[in-house]
Parts: structure tokens; sequence; C-alpha cells
């Protein structure tokens, strides 16, 4: 997924000494010619128009094709398949989210102290993971791949890192890992969606766990 990628950083707060935390591009996908990337960007506001309206479990390529009044053949062509689609729909949102934590304002973007940022990185993560729940759900064909692909490699990345400078001892790797499952879309849908519970108590947890790990002796 793409997004913009900021340069080369590295830290020597970790135990074993200097560590890489390079934010890679999140695909190699070659740049679109001007009028494919118009064609694509036009099959991507048809499919979040139906999304919107049928929900992610009744999104078909025929229905895109129709929406979009092009034949079949071209959104197959353009994406692969449906799986193909629900990603680049993915990749269409993450942007937003990626644009907003790597460049945007603060306390979510960089002109902040690491603890601000971390704290306001859970509500947004959250809030983004109920928005898009069901489109999420719906391309996670391998619930292993959904550790190693490059967007979700990002905020692991991300959140490292900002563990790293807030000056959280222990296992930040780890510790990152445990903090991105407090935001899972799949625990935030039952949490909010099937057991009622208020989206700032969802927050407050996040909160708790920050708060938690950087004052840690």
């Amino acid at each position: 997924m793409t997004g913009p990628i900021p340069l080369p950083v590295t830290t020597s707060s970790a135990p074993c000494g200097p560590t890489d935390l390079t934010l890679t591009p999140a695909d190699d996908r070659p740049a679109l010619r001007a009028d494919a990337a118009r064609n694509r960007t036009r099959l991507l506001e048809a499919a979040l128009r139906l999304l919107t309206e049928c929900g992610a479990a009744n999104l078909t390529m025929e229905a895109v094709a129709s929406a979009a009044g092009v034949g079949k053949g071209t959104v197959f062509r353009r994406f692969g398949d449906r799986t193909g689609l629900l990603i680049a729909l993915l990749d269409h949102q993450e942007q937003q989210l990626q644009a907003a934590f790597l460049s945007g304002p603060p306390p979510l973007g960089p002109d902040a102290p690491a603890l601000e940022r971390l704290h306001a990185f859970g509500p947004a993560l959250i809030r983004h993971e109920r928005d898009h729940h069901g489109l999420i759900l719906a391309a996670r064909t391998d619930p292993v791949r959904n550790y190693a692909v490059p967007a979700n490699r990002l905020r692991h990345t991300h959140v490292m890192l900002l563990l790293r400078q807030a000056g959280v001892r222990g296992d930040t790797d780890l510790l990152a890992h445990t903090l991105l499952a407090a935001a899972d879309t799949a625990l935030v849908h039952h949490l909010t969606g099937e057991r009622g519970m208020p989206l700032d108590r969802v927050e407050a947890g996040w909160h708790d766990l920050v708060d938690r790990l950087a004052h840690t002796p």
C-alpha cells in the first residue's frame, strides 16, 4: 500500500545496538500512465460506492464493471480478481491514514513528542479499523499473511520506533505487536459491534497500555 515514506531512520536505543528502521515502500507496482491511473481511480470510486451501498460481501467484479460503465474484462485486467480489488480498495483508504501519521499535523504527525504521537496513533488506527472492518476482513484471506503485508509492516515499524523514542524499555518489537493487537479489526468490531462497548472505552484501553509501558521502570 502506498503512502509517503520518510528517509531511513536508525536508533541506538535498542539493547543490541543500532537498528535499521527504514520504512520501505509499500509495494513495487510500476507507475501507471495518466489515462490508466484515471481509469483505475474511476473503477475504485465505483467500487467504493457499491461497498457503501451493498457491503463487502456483495461486492463483485461484475457489479463494479456495471457501475463504472466498462466491460468485466477491464476490471479483471486491472485488479486480477476480487481479492486484488479488495486490496486495492484497502490501499486507497490506507493512504489517508499513512499520510496522517507520517506527515500530518501533530499530535499524530511528526511535530510532536514520541509519547504524544503514540497516544494519538491508537485512536486513529482503532477508528480506521472500525470504519473499514467489512472491507478489511473480506480482504484478509490468509490471517498469517496479514503480518507481512506492507501496510502492517509500516504500522509495526512506526509503533516500534515511537516506543524506542519514548524511552520504553524491553523488547519493543514484541511490545509493538502487542499494542497493534489491541487495535485489530476483528477485535474492535467484536467489542464495539457485538458487545456494544463504547469506542472511547476501547481507545482508553490503548492509552492505558501506552501509559503502563511508558512508566515501567
